[in-house]
């Protein structure tokens, strides 16, 4: 990898990474209700979760997928079915005490897994490893190794921001009506992330 295309990727994963999304969105919605220790688990699972995921596309999966349009749709309509259900959860967390008997936030795990089905993390992925890698057998391998660290190093500070963003402003949203209205925008952030998914499943399914 050119000093120049290196460049180019910390830049894509930088602006990807920071700009909002599913994770971006439920980090912010976490860290509000449950506070940021709490959410550093779900904050991991994002970073690692997401850095494993390119790594596991740019060795092969994605041409997987993409040679398969029904395998695509599938995808596009549990992913869109299961964001739309977690919007749905958001906008119903409104109350801050107590709020571990109402739910717990999302574990390691838990957000590793949530990667295979965000819209957005298959579209970063896909789109740095067409255009950041190129080559075959080793040469592929390291430069594919080298955007998932990229892609790692870069999302701890981007996505912390949110999660932190979340937490500093908990104190103001003390009020159940008041962490209810953010969690409503939250989640209102959340639907916006799946509309275009949703456009292009009715695409799909018209033709």
């Amino acid at each position: 990898m050119t000093p120049q295309t290196f460049t180019a990727a910390l830049m894509f994963a930088l602006v990807m990474a920071v700009t909002p999304g599913p994770n971006n969105t439920m980090l912010a919605s976490s860290g509000a209700t449950h506070g940021l220790k709490p959410t550093l688990p779900h904050l991991a699972g994002v970073c690692i979760g997401f850095a494993v995921m390119v790594q596991m596309v740019g060795l092969g999966l994605a041409a997987v997928l993409l040679a398969s349009p029904r395998l695509q749709l599938a995808m596009k309509i549990v992913s869109c079915a299961y964001l739309l259900w977690l919007a749905l959860q958001i906008a119903r967390s409104a109350v801050l005490v107590g709020a571990a008997a109402r739910g717990r936030p999302m574990t390691f795990l838990q957000a590793c897994a949530f990667q295979w089905i965000n819209p957005k993390a298959w579209l970063t992925a896909v789109g740095a490893i067409s255009a950041y890698t190129a080559g075959r057998g080793a040469q592929l391998y390291w430069q594919v190794t080298i955007l998932a660290l990229i892609c790692l190093v870069v999302a701890v500070p981007a996505t912390s921001i949110w999660a932190v963003f979340g937490a500093g402003i908990r104190k103001w949203l003390r009020a159940p009506k008041a962490l209810q209205v953010f969690n409503v925008l939250m989640a209102l952030l959340l639907v916006a992330s799946v509309v275009p998914i949703l456009i292009e499943i009715g695409d799909a399914l018209r033709g």
